[in-house]
Order: structure tokens, then sequence, then C-alpha cells
């Protein structure tokens, strides 16, 4: 939008008219001259027709409700009202990604609370799993361990430690043998 000076400080007079005195024939003036120009600007900028003229609305209230925060010596009305827009586009933008999210999406509901018998039963499981192992002989709790918890395959774990194939199969179902034993053993003692 070219302007000449005097049309420049001509519009700046009628905003710094609407902040003093709530001009409203001054108001009308600059709302028919930028409006249009404003909703033109936000559909350049992408915004439908619709959106541009709510927000073009939002634009004019802000001049007539905050005309006083106009300062004529650090820009021009237009300069003024189209960053105003500017602004407002970018708002309406932003508050349009918060509101896609969905509301049925599992990360954004906080997780059930803890079943405090649950969690006490795998405490206890895990304490009976550890004293199991440490009954394992030490070559069956070596090659547990790593398949388990270092999470090699059987082929690695014969590798590293020079074992057949077979062997490193045999002792991990043999330890996993033992270990159900004394895990049944003690479910057996806590029935009774």
């Amino acid at each position: 939008m070219k302007c000449s000076l005097g049309q420049l400080q001509y519009y700046s007079d009628l905003i710094l008219k609407v902040a003093g005195e709530r001009d409203k024939s001054a108001f009308a003036e600059l709302f028919d001259h930028f409006a249009p120009r404003l909703k033109g600007y936000l559909m350049q900028q992408g915004s439908d027709a619709s959106a541009a003229e709510e927000i073009v609305q939002d634009v004019m209230v802000t001049l007539w409700r905050k005309a006083e925060l106009f300062d004529p010596s650090k820009s021009s009305a237009s300069t003024w009202l189209f960053r105003i827009a500017r602004n407002r586009r970018i708002d309406r933008l932003r508050r349009q990604k918060t509101a896609e999210l969905d509301p049925e999406d599992p990360s954004l509901h906080p997780s059930a609370p803890v079943d405090v018998a649950s969690e006490m039963d795998a405490r206890l499981r895990d304490e009976r799993i550890r004293l199991a192992l440490d009954t394992l002989p030490e070559e069956q709790r070596k090659v547990v361990h790593q398949a388990f918890f270092a999470g090699l395959s059987h082929s690695e774990i014969a590798d590293q430690t020079g074992l057949p194939l077979g062997t490193v199969k045999s002792r991990i179902r043999l330890a996993f043998a033992r270990l159900r034993q004394a895990i049944e053993a003690d479910d057996a003692v806590d029935v009774d």
C-alpha cells in the first residue's frame, strides 16, 4: 500500500483522535480504509476469506481499545495495524496447531495408578529370581547372564566363551529348569 507522507500523517492523526477522543468517525474512516487492505494482506499470507475477516475484526477492535498504545514516532498507522494483523494471524495458527491434538491420545492421559499389590508381587518375584540365580552353578549363571542381561544370542555366547553352541543351549535349558523348580518351591511355601 503506497501512501504519501501526507496520507501517512493523516491516518496517524485519525488513530490519535480515536485514542484521545474515542472519535467514531475517525474510527469509521480508518476501518473503511484499512479493513479491505488488511484482509487482502492476510489472504496473501494464506488465510482463507473467513479467517481473514475474523482477524481484521479483531485488529479493528484492538485499534478501538488500544489506540493510545500507537506511537507515531515509532511507526506509521499502516505499519502498526499490519503488525497487529500479522501477530493475530500467527496467534491463530498456533492455537489451531494446539487444537489439533487428539484428546483421546493415550500419551495425553495420565497413566493408571500403580497397583500396590501387583508392584509388591513383582518385587517379590524379582527377588526370588535373583536368589534362585545365585543357587545356579557358575557355568549356568554365566550363560544366563550373557543371554538375558547382556542380550547376547546363543551364537554370540558360544563365540565369546569358546563353548560349542549345543553346550550353551544345554546350560541355558538346565538353568531354566532349576530356576523353575526353585520358584515353584517358593510358591508352594507361600501358599502353605
